[in-house]
């Protein structure tokens, strides 16, 4: 009989079926082997290049290692990256303040109760930037498959890479060391065959560490994964999740794809793919931006009134941004994504450019404000960006 093999779990099964392990494809098919035996030996002959290999690399603390980089005397002690103001939040922790509690999101009024002997220092946005430069420089000499997250994380594709390397974690480790090198800031790394498997995969060993998460041992990996660490996975849809009775990925596969869809509507169906190790996202290169935005994806889903508590630092950095490249904008856009990957945006476009960094703020406050307050909903994403760009100083009003 013909055989296919599975491309998660590498076993054999009848062609134009589908692997008891419940992938929700069909791997390559090598016909009339004898036995499945053969048929892994001359799958894992053809390893290492036979599949993705995704490396999502994450900065160890990024921002306020940054800060203690700049400033060694506070090293040891615990570093909080923060503006100033009664109802500012957490930008970033350092690993020592991390052990009282502390973490990005939080008040700053909540943080200085946890932790009064924390130092605060105000964020550095263009530092963090000049940085990150200098890692994308790194990236850049092993594959131009790079897809930023943030300023501290991306997803590289180095399944084929520039110096022919043929294990995604050799790679992975020659860029953590070379990151070290040239910015004396340490990276965690995540191995895998898909972008969800990697950014799992890149927690596991922080910080300084990478693990990897290779084919065969995904399902027995995600067998046992507590649901939390399911990117996308915040305390609302947790509760929900373990009052069906699920603790892990395993508990949530034995769910049909109908039955996620009726508890967490169109998330379910993402759902269904992700604890079967499932996800054919590719790694999408950079492009040229025809907005300039800024964003922070939160720890923790946070109510409306609290994710608003960012958006002063969001206009800050984002004017900072629109200074450098020395343009001027007419429209503002708020971007929010609830719990369940949810998408709402609310734009103003205005007659004359922006003047300055409080009508920005002004204009991102009065958007949020236009978003119906629902009790049900959590937000783990808030941005802001600009866009009808006009050269600074152009003498067009394109609304004339």
């Amino acid at each position: 009989m013909p055989l296919s093999v599975c491309r998660l779990c590498l076993q054999a099964f009848a062609c134009f079926q589908r692997c008891g392990c419940g992938a929700s494809h069909i791997g390559a098919y090598i016909w009339n082997l004898p036995d499945a035996g053969s048929r892994i030996s001359l799958l894992s002959s053809a390893e290492p290049m036979s599949s993705r290999k995704i490396i999502h690399i994450d900065m160890d603390a990024f921002y306020a290692s940054v800060e203690l980089r700049e400033q060694p005397h506070l090293k040891g002690r615990p570093v909080v990256v923060a503006w100033e103001g009664a109802r500012s939040v957490i930008c970033a922790a350092s690993y020592e303040a991390r052990q009282f509690g502390l973490h990005s999101a939080m008040s700053v009024a909540t943080a200085k109760r946890l932790c009064p002997q924390a130092v605060y220092v105000p964020p550095h946005f263009d530092l963090y930037r000049q940085v990150s430069a200098q890692i994308h420089a790194v990236f850049r000499r092993y594959t131009d498959l790079i897809e930023p997250l943030s300023l501290d994380e991306a997803y590289l594709d180095v399944t084929r890479n520039f110096k022919n390397i043929p294990y995604a974690s050799e790679v992975a480790k020659e860029i953590r060391a070379a990151i070290f090198a040239e910015t004396g800031l340490t990276a965690s790394a995540g191995i895998a065959p898909n972008k969800f498997l990697a950014k799992i995969a890149s927690d596991w060993r922080k910080p300084n560490g990478q693990f990897v998460l290779p084919p065969h041992k995904v399902m027995a990996f995600l067998e046992t994964l507590p649901l939390g660490k399911i990117p996308g996975v915040g305390k609302v849809t947790l509760k929900k999740m373990q009052s069906l009775g699920m603790r892990t990925a395993g508990d949530l596969r034995r769910f049909e794809r109908g039955e996620l869809l009726n508890h967490f509507g169109r998330y379910g169906y993402r759902l269904y793919d992700l604890v079967r190790g499932t996800d054919e996202r590719p790694v999408k290169a950079e492009r040229e931006r025809l907005q300039i935005s800024t964003e922070i994806t939160l720890p923790e889903d946070l109510p409306l009134e609290q994710a608003a508590g960012h958006l002063p630092h969001l206009a800050e950095d984002l004017w900072r941004q629109i200074t450098r490249k020395n343009v001027e904008a007419q429209s503002v856009t708020l971007k929010l994504k609830t719990y369940d990957f949810r998408i709402i945006t609310r734009t103003l476009t205005y007659s004359s450019v922006l003047p300055d960094c409080a009508a920005l703020l002004q204009a991102a406050q009065m958007l949020m404000a236009r978003v119906p307050p629902q009790t049900e909903d959590a937000f783990r994403l808030i941005g802001i960006g600009v866009g009808h760009l006009v050269p600074k100083n152009q003498q067009q009003d394109l609304w004339a």
